[in-house]
């Protein structure tokens, strides 16, 4: 297999890490942009990853990143500044002259989108389409992490409760380190799949009832959920610290879900890395000293 010089952004972060890792374990050659040096981007230094820090909301940042790569993995958090970023991205690719780029979006992206991140993700698709960047977008649903998420982790470890405004909505749990498998694969052989948009779920789509009673079972104890209004839940993010761009974001997804916007299965993983999502029970059996 032809061996490429890979950019990975956000590379400390859920599916970052695993990228990196996956790409060099194939022989290629990775640069991890991280915001900060700390126990992480060390591992992934020992790991053979060349270590860059920055802010993909500097232009000069994005330049110096994209600098002598072939492809790349661009990921930004839910914040504010994701549509400016993508913008010196796209002008980066361009000069760099990136042969792939794979953008992660989300299942919710869509130009009427309530959630701000998720029109911001919409438009920032749209940015690297029309400014020419051979772009593979990727759209998943929720991630199997979201279950050991503090707002989400504390009500399952002290109440035995799921408590969330999901209604009887589903979705197919899709954990970070599945998505990075196919993220590697296709930034190591991006021609089939630039153009495309493809959304990412995992193996199995399930309620949240179905979800406690999967938890139940691995962890030995009752685990129920227990419906949240919007308000209860919006109340209840603010003990958390997250920024109101964060909030407003988390509740218009919970009215999505309660619609059907997170649901859907796909076996787009398996058929082009070879090996399925794991399922929740295997993602709560691996994580079970997350829940106490």
């Amino acid at each position: 297999m032809e061996q490429h010089k890979i950019l990975v952004t956000a590379a400390a972060g859920k599916t970052g890490v695993h990228t990196v890792r996956n790409l060099l374990d194939s022989g290629h050659a990775v640069r991890a942009l991280v915001r900060k040096e700390d126990d992480r981007s060390e591992a992934l230094r020992q790991a053979g990853a060349e270590i860059m820090t920055g802010d993909l909301l500097s232009h000069d940042d994005a330049i110096r990143a994209t600098d002598g790569m072939d492809a790349a993995y661009l990921c930004y958090p839910v914040r504010p500044g994701f549509i400016q970023a993508t913008a010196y991205f796209a002008d980066a690719a361009r000069r760099a002259g990136l042969k792939a780029v794979v953008n992660m979006s989300q299942i919710s992206a869509r130009e009427n989108a309530k959630s701000h991140a998720a029109r911001d993700h919409w438009i920032a698709e749209r940015v690297l389409d029309w400014a020419g960047v051979p772009t593979v977008h990727i759209r998943p649903t929720f991630f199997s992490e979201w279950l050991v998420f503090p707002w989400v982790r504390d009500t399952i470890v002290r109440d035995g409760e799921i408590a969330l405004p999901f209604g009887d909505g589903r979705h197919a749990p899709i954990a970070a380190d599945d998505q990075a498998r196919f993220i590697a694969t296709v930034l190591a052989n991006p021609d089939d799949h630039v153009g495309k948009t493809y959304e990412l779920c995992g193996p199995v789509q399930m309620n949240q009832a179905e979800i406690a009673a999967v938890m139940s079972d691995v962890l030995g104890r009752k685990i129920v959920y227990r419906p949240a209004t919007l308000d209860g839940y919006r109340e209840h993010l603010r003990h958390y610290d997250l920024p109101d761009f964060t909030i407003q974001h988390f509740v218009e997804v919970a009215v999505d879900y309660q619609n059907g916007v997170f649901e859907g299965t796909d076996g787009i993983i398996e058929r082009l890395t070879g090996s399925a999502p794991q399922t929740v029970e295997a993602f709560v059996t691996a994580n079970r000293a997350a829940f106490g």
